[in-house]
């Protein structure tokens, strides 16, 4: 159950249009359709944002770079003391 208002104001021709493709698809209102699309766009937005897609061969030269790694020269070093100090995650 929705416990959060969002108020917003647009123009009538966006919300006539709108209001269509929510009873051509069977919604129960507005509100709903637009809370579908809402939800549907930022669970794809968030997921291009937080995953990252290689094809195989760039994610086997990435691994065998790992696995062949040498103690860090004083650039990584000093970039992890910076990301660290700075509270970066």
């Amino acid at each position: 159950m929705a416990t959060t208002r969002f108020d917003m104001r647009l123009d009538e021709e966006v919300k006539a249009k709108a209001e269509k493709a929510s009873a051509l698809l069977g919604m129960k209102s507005l509100t709903e359709y637009i809370v579908r699309l809402m939800d549907d766009d930022a669970t794809k937005v968030i997921a291009e944002h937080e995953s990252i897609m290689v094809q195989d061969d760039v994610f086997d030269r990435f691994i065998n770079a790992c696995e062949k790694v040498q103690n860090p020269n004083a650039a990584l070093l000093e970039a992890a003391a910076f990301t660290k100090d700075q509270d970066i995650k």
